[in-house]
């Protein structure tokens, strides 16, 4: 009488679940460094906070006495390490206008 056991599964078929968790993470990982914000509140909480959340400015003077701020040092002249909250400019949701009369 023959064996009608089920066929050994191949080594392809036992990777698909490991290659979609890692692919799962990556996606994870790419989303909270380019858009930390837009993460699930949960979430955020339980991650480090990424370098994009809160990049660090650099305010320093030209050769003219103007004051510059940019994403990167320049390297020729003294300048200033800036932080702040990206929240302090944020506006609060507009109320709409009373209906008029």
């Amino acid at each position: 009488m023959p064996c009608l056991s089920a066929p050994p599964r191949s080594q392809a078929g036992r990777a698909w679940p490991v290659l979609l968790l890692v692919l799962a993470a990556a996606a994870g990982a790419v989303w909270w460094y380019l858009a930390p914000d837009t993460l699930p509140d949960p979430v955020r909480k339980l991650l480090p906070v990424s370098d994009r959340a809160n990049p660090a400015l650099y305010k320093w003077k030209d050769a003219k006495g103007r004051w510059n701020v940019t994403d990167v040092p320049p390297t020729d002249r003294p300048y200033e390490t800036l932080k702040y909250d990206p929240n302090t400019n944020v506006l609060p949701p507009a109320a709409p206008p009373p209906p008029e009369k």
